[in-house]
């Protein structure tokens, strides 16, 4: 039954697209503070005067009690979802054209320059790097070269061999 098959779709679309909060307010929808961030670890401070005759042995005084001091802590993670990000990359665009553009320059073109630039940068490392191989005097280029020479392999720039 294609409609039926159709209708399924179209409600897991709408269920998919319903949960996307558009305006995320960092006041209500973080996870609320547990117990343990409520808790405030403390250190004996060993500069104290001696205990007061008013508290039990089992007991530490409040004035021995020092607050140790807390890391700061890190700011919440962005959002890096794909639907939240490419939202808000066509939020001001006009018309379909505008949304063609940035999906276009978002999705084909900036991956296509990065994979071009890598490729480049690679590329030219090892044309770099693929004199130095043999001709340094490192560690590592003495003992290629003895491999080399152990198994009978013409070692690359070198003439007569």
């Amino acid at each position: 039954m294609p409609g039926l098959e159709d209708a399924a779709i179209q409600a897991a679309e709408t269920l998919q697209t319903a949960h996307i909060e558009r305006h995320p307010d960092t006041a209500h929808d973080l996870a609320p503070e547990t117990a343990a961030e409520s808790k405030q670890p403390v250190n004996l401070d060993p500069d104290a005067d001696a205990v007061s005759d008013e508290v039990d042995e089992d007991e530490i005084p409040v004035s021995l009690l020092r607050p140790t001091p807390r890391k700061p802590q890190m700011p919440p993670l962005p959002d890096l979802r794909f639907e939240q990000s490419y939202l808000a990359s066509i939020k001001d665009a006009q018309g379909w054209k505008g949304v063609a553009f940035i999906t276009m320059r978002d999705q084909v073109m900036m991956p296509l320059i990065q994979g071009l630039t890598w490729t480049l940068l690679v590329s030219g490392w090892r044309h770099f790097n693929r004199g130095t191989k043999f001709s340094g005097q490192t560690v590592g280029a003495r003992i290629r070269r003895w491999w080399w020479g152990v198994n009978d392999w013409r070692i690359p720039g070198r003439s007569g061999a």
